[in-house]
């Protein structure tokens, strides 16, 4: 399997000219023609990139938002005049249309090979708090065996907290270790990510006991992690 890629687009004939590339040459693809069905996509499935219509309604909203949320690879496919705007907003590529599919090969596999560059290669099962973190897999598992799939910066973002347990770190030192992102001047995204992380491990915001927030100095994560055997 070449890699996993969501098409984003309200024209089925998008999905087609997009499918009919990439699908011969060993990728996964899942189609989405709404906002709802392409995060559910990102929730529940183990999406390395995402080819989105610049002509889709929002395109640049969403795509700030995804990019704010996860480390999936974004490429978005429109005409000339969306591409900066949508680099700005944290698009790994811009294609300008109509697409030639050497081009959209060629992109499309440079950009899972650095989103999946900016993922440990480790694999094995750490254990910290009740939890069991699958470094292959971006998996969390519950004490009760309920598993919740990580995003991309989730993920990272976890494994950076667990190489810096009882540490306290500023924005700026998260932002230094998250992989393959750049990041904006009075960029509020670590903030996202860390309430995100939050949810997912049940650590209550209002008294939190996994992730802790030093105000005017960063954050401090608490539980030192186990390989599990």
């Amino acid at each position: 399997m070449t890699g996993c890629v969501l098409i984003v687009s309200d024209d089925a004939q998008v999905h087609e000219q997009l499918r009919s590339t990439l699908e011969p040459q060993g990728f996964e693809i899942h189609c989405a023609g709404s906002l709802d069905q392409a995060d559910a996509c990102l929730v529940g499935l183990a999406i390395g990139l995402v080819v989105l219509d610049a002509s889709w309604p929002d395109a640049l909203a969403v795509t700030r938002q995804w990019r704010e949320e996860s480390q999936v690879g974004i490429m978005l496919v429109g005409d000339d005049t969306e591409r900066l705007a949508a680099l700005e907003c944290g698009a790994d590529e811009y294609l300008v249309q109509p697409v030639q599919p050497r081009e959209l090969l060629a992109r499309a596999r440079n950009l899972l090979r650095r989103v999946r560059s900016s993922v440990p290669l480790d694999t094995h099962l750490k254990r910290f708090a009740g939890w069991t973190l699958d470094t292959g897999r971006r998996r969390l598992k519950a004490g009760d065996g309920r598993e919740t799939l990580l995003s991309h910066g989730e993920f990272q973002l976890l494994n950076v907290f667990m190489r810096n347990v009882g540490q306290t770190l500023s924005r700026d030192q998260l932002m230094d270790q998250l992989r393959n992102r750049e990041w904006l001047p009075n960029d509020r995204s670590i903030d996202v990510l860390v309430g995100r992380l939050r949810r997912k491990l049940q650590d209550n915001p209002a008294d939190p006991e996994l992730i802790i927030t030093i105000h005017g100095a960063g954050y401090l994560f608490t539980a030192a992690a186990s390989l599990a055997a």
